[in-house]
């Protein structure tokens, strides 16, 4: 398959132009083509593909649109029996395609490999010919959207430096001939682009065209000055004077002059960056001294990608390039003096010895004189403080300033930042490659490359050592140095090579701190969770919020913390890992009186946010003692709803915390606190292993309260998940011990469980029975949340049991006393529910509202499960009304979302929906294969009502596909279901005991009765 995004976009496979579809699947086939072989996250290929802000709808529409991708690939693969792929992996959709079947990626490696100097100018020539050519036009041609725009113009640029390249090694062959017939339109549409107007000047000079050379020259320059307001460039003015005077031009190449080039060698095995480069290289303007500081941590890849930009653009700048290492956080040396750095800087520009004055005010006037009228490029590395840099700078129009430090250079004026993350996954996996080496490295599994990177922070400087260890000690495979590296109380100690050392480097910035900043960083080194807000580090600190704010300001400005969102605070993985090895024996006392001091505000605060997000629960536990340091104000349930999803990793991390250490008065609470936000949220791994825990320590404690509460916390996990013999066992034990305690409210919760479980196996006598004791424990300890859970069981039992208007009675009830008391979890669970009965009795359009004002209000309170249920329902009705591709992106966005909930339910649901489909649409194959996934999902659940329904999908596809005796056998099966179950109808329109008997009658008469 070949993709062409250099002109209208277009696929290929096999020689035959593949349809595209319409403009927006165009679009976002072509957004994952620009990466090709990289994962793009949902969110990116929403802004790539609609423009800010974008509709409600995106999300879906794309969904659909790569379901129609896939369906593109596969019949690729059909025609050139090729491997492209589009797969959901954790950071995105991956198009699984060699970047090279892309010509955009293959222009790119083609004239990167032009550039390498083992190759002659003629197997240049070749190389950047064949790159050319593949420009069928501008990118991308066909799409509109700000994205589009800007990724055309990035490559225009591009397209250009490959021409001029081009050009100057036809030139240096004597081919000048060539290069005019193709300079010939484009200096026309390009008339500012300098180098290409010196180039096309060389070719007229060497064709002995020299008067239209300089008659060029001088329309540039009259251009220049009058939509620039600039002159030439030096590059084409010393071009200008030599064929003036009739000087020989080298083929190619400007006149000779002798400038400085100090940068130094460009690193080896530079990878990534491309957003900071293009950042980089977009400061450009001639009419300013254009200053940009690079800044962040130890280790990061500052002086890397300062060095490899400069040399990218060095051409921009033929008046030289200056290079000064100010050793600002250099081991065992002070920083540069600013005089001495301009004593350096004017004898590089020049001046003799005895000319440089002696006063700090003279060397700066002397070496801004000099600059004037210049364009060069000046890199200052390691730099210290604005102090030390302010001197340095040019004061005139047309240099560009590189700085870079670990601190944030604030006190520059009119200079652009630039703060360098670490590298991304992709980006460091490649970097590790190259330092290693191929030869050395083999063929190594992609996941081992990807945990050595992560292992290594995605720190270029540590990635690079782990790599040098490497590639020094044969000996050792690649996962015995993962081995080495994932024991985390000695990484830092692996990541040492001689005089590269992530520890020193680390050590460096540590002592540059004052008393009040080890403290914290200290501290900080030891907080369980991910990141920190201003209110649980005053905790930590025992400090004013107002004063813990300073003082974490300062190791931001240090690069020694970061601050990914604003008021969230966090540590790179290995500068947590220095940090909390710098407290010593003497310092345990002061670690755990902070520590103790976090864990009370974390456990008050979250039981009071709990306590105005779910004012429903069915109980609350009671409320923490106040915590001793101020906390933030909840003053709402939107406000409290995002307080508890921003501090849930660090609430399970405190959680796991007390756990270890043996802190019984936090773990328990803390599940307890947290089980309505999980379950609403989805995080059913997550809650089963804290309850878990919290049972363990319970138990410990001797604590029967939040034994029983653990216990039917576990229950509803395990019932969410489709664990229903797990779930029975769980609200049973919690049933023992709240009636062995009297705990009526623990009592009224496992019946609700138990008769959920019961229902969903198709027992309804036995569920019917525990709804009717809920609804009389509920009523004697006024339990409204109680009578909620009754009623819907009961209501869902009418409805299975054929008797939809009692079943939509007991819903409208569930409805109304869920809006009444502010429910708004059960209020969900009515919405679907009567969409349900609306939509067994073919009620479409009612079934429709009931479903999209419950999708409305899952999206608003965050409702994961909500959210399925009603996504599966609408998928239903569209399915039912034929709007097949419609109800296919929802079945597969169920699935997907199922999938990472591990919600087994959603998962059976979403395969029989799309086995429907494919029988419907005529892939009756297909669809016995999401039947039968369907039926193991069904029997792995014990839901017989469930497995009636996935047999009948499979008697259907099976006796399309002519196999009647199987057709017969899955009928034959689902009646029996049917039967046993005293079941009419079922959710899906097909499967009613009435149709069955019906089927198996037409295939044969006596199998019916």
């Amino acid at each position: 398959m070949e993709v062409r995004l250099l002109g209208a976009v277009e696929a290929r496979a096999a020689g035959q132009p593949l349809a595209l579809g319409p403009p927006k699947q165009r679009a976002v086939f072509a957004a994952l083509a620009v990466d090709a072989g990289r994962p793009v996250r949902v969110e990116t290929l929403v802004d790539r593909v609609w423009d800010d802000p974008p509709p409600a709808e995106a999300r879906n529409a794309l969904y659909a649109h790569i379901m129609r991708i896939r369906r593109l690939l596969d019949r690729a693969a059909e025609l050139d029996g090729g491997a492209a792929r589009l797969d959901r992996r954790p950071a995105g959709y991956l198009l699984d395609l060699d970047p090279d079947r892309v010509d955009l990626h293959r222009f790119q490696r083609l004239v990167e490999q032009a550039r390498d100097g083992r190759y002659d100018d003629t197997q240049r020539v070749t190389l950047l010919r064949q790159a050319l050519d593949l420009w069928r036009g501008d990118p991308v041609a066909d799409l509109s959207g700000g994205w589009f725009a800007r990724l055309r113009d990035g490559w225009q640029q591009h397209w250009l430096a490959g021409v001029v390249a081009w050009a100057r090694a036809e030139l240096r062959l004597g081919n000048h001939d060539a290069v005019l017939g193709r300079l010939s339109d484009l200096v026309v549409d390009h008339p500012l682009v300098e180098p290409l107007v010196a180039v096309s000047m060389q070719a007229l000079h060497a064709a002995g065209r020299s008067a239209e050379a300089l008659a060029h020259y001088a329309v540039t320059r009259a251009r220049l000055a009058e939509q620039l307001g600039t002159d030439p460039g030096p590059e084409l003015r010393n071009l200008h004077r030599a064929i003036l005077r009739g000087e020989p031009v080298p083929a190619g190449r400007g006149t000779a002059r002798l400038v400085p080039r100090q940068l130094p060698t460009p690193p080896p095995s530079f990878t990534g960056r491309t957003r900071e480069l293009a950042a980089l290289d977009r400061v450009r303007d001639a009419a300013t001294v254009v200053i940009s500081a690079i800044d962040g941590m130890a280790g990061v890849g500052k002086t890397a990608l300062a060095v490899h930009t400069a040399h990218r653009i060095a051409d921009r700048y033929p008046d030289g390039q200056l290079f000064v290492d100010l050793h600002g956080h250099t081991p065992g040396m002070s920083p540069r003096e600013p005089g001495e750095v301009l004593d350096h800087l004017l004898r590089s520009l020049g001046v003799p010895g005895p000319q440089i004055p002696a006063g700090l005010q003279e060397r700066a006037g002397l070496y801004r004189t000099r600059l004037a009228d210049q364009r060069m490029l000046i890199v200052l590395d390691n730099a210290a403080t604005e102090a030390q840099v302010a001197p340095l700078l040019p004061g005139a129009p047309g240099c560009l300033v590189l700085i870079t430090s670990r601190h944030r250079l604030t006190g520059l004026d009119h200079t652009g930042a630039l703060s360098l993350d670490t590298l991304p996954t992709p980006d460091g996996v490649a970097l590790f490659e190259r330092t290693v080496g191929r030869d050395r490295l083999g063929s190594p599994s992609t996941e081992l490359l990807i945990e050595v990177v992560e292992l290594c922070g995605r720190l270029p400087l540590a990635i690079r050592i782990a790599a040098a260890r490497l590639r020094s000690h044969p000996a050792w495979s690649l996962s015995h140095l993962v081995l080495r590296l994932r024991d985390q109380e000695h990484r830092l100690a692996e990541l040492d090579a001689g005089q590269r050392s992530v520890t020193a480097a680390l050590d460096l910035s540590y002592r540059h701190l004052n008393r009040a900043q080890q403290d914290a960083y200290r501290l900080l080194g030891r907080h369980p969770g991910p990141d920190i807000d201003p209110y649980a580090l005053a905790a930590l600190l025992g400090v004013p919020v107002r004063q813990a704010g300073r003082t974490v300001d300062q190791l931001l400005d240090t690069h020694l913390l970061q601050e990914p969102v604003p008021g969230r605070y966090r540590f790179h993985d290995l500068v947590r890992t220095h940090a909390a090895g710098t407290a010593g024996p003497d310092q345990a006392a002061q670690t755990e009186a902070a520590l103790t001091r976090l864990l009370d505000h974390y456990r008050h605060t979250a039981a009071r946010a709990t306590a105005v997000a779910y004012p429903y629960a069915r109980r609350l536990p009671p409320p923490a003692p106040p915590a001793g340091t101020p906390t933030v104000d909840l003053p709402d349930q939107a406000t409290a709803l995002d307080w508890l999803d921003a501090e849930l990793p660090n609430l399970l991390a405190a959680a796991r915390h007390a756990g270890a250490h043996g802190m019984t008065a936090y773990l328990p609470y803390l599940s307890a606190t947290l089980h309505r936000h999980l379950h609403t949220r989805g995080r059913y791994p997550t809650a089963e292993v804290l309850h878990h825990q919290a049972l363990a320590s319970a138990g410990t404690a001797g604590r029967r309260a939040y034994e029983l509460t653990a216990w039917n916390d576990l229950g509803h996990i395990h019932r969410s998940q489709g664990r229903n013999a797990e779930a029975s066992d769980d609200f049973r034990q919690a049933l023992r011990i709240a009636r062995a305690t009297g705990e009526r409210a623990g009592e009224l919760d496992a019946l609700a469980g138990l008769g959920d479980v019961h229902r969903s196996q198709g027992r309804y006598a036995e569920a019917t029975d525990c709804y009717r004791q809920v609804l009389r424990i509920a009523e004697e300890i006024d339990r409204r949340c109680g009578t909620l859970d009754a009623l819907h069981g009961l209501g869902h039992i009418h409805r299975r049991q054929g008797r939809p208007e009692q079943a939509i009675d007991h819903l409208e009830q569930v409805l109304r006393i869920a809006r009444e008391t502010g429910h708004r979890p059960r209020e969900l669970d009515a919405l679907n529910g009567l969409g349900l009965v609306h939509r067994t009795q073919r009620r479409q359009a009612r079934a429709a509202e009931h479903y999209r004002q419950a999708l409305a209000l899952a999206r608003e309170t965050g409702h994961h499960r909500g959210e399925l249920d009603a996504l599966n329902g609408l998928g239903d009705i569209l399915r039912a009304q034929g709007r097949y591709p419609e109800a296919v992106a929802h079945f597969r966005q169920l699935l997907d979302l199922a999938g990472e909930a591990r919600d087994r339910n959603l998962e059976f649901e979403a395969r029989q929906g799309l086995g429907r489909i494919r029988y419907a649409t005529g892939d009756p194959a297909t669809a016995v294969d999401q039947h039968a996934r369907a039926l193991a999902l069904a029997d792995e659940l014990g839901q017989p009502l469930d497995q009636a329904r996935a047999h009948d999908g499979l008697a259907h596809a099976q006796h399309a596909l002519g196999r009647f005796e199987s057709a017969r056998d899955h009928w034959r099966q689902a009646l029996a279901l049917l039967t046993v179950l005293g079941v009419d109808q079922t959710e899906d329109e097909e499967t009613s005991t009435d149709a069955v008997r019906a089927h198996l009658s037409r295939l044969d008469p006596a199998s019916s009765e």
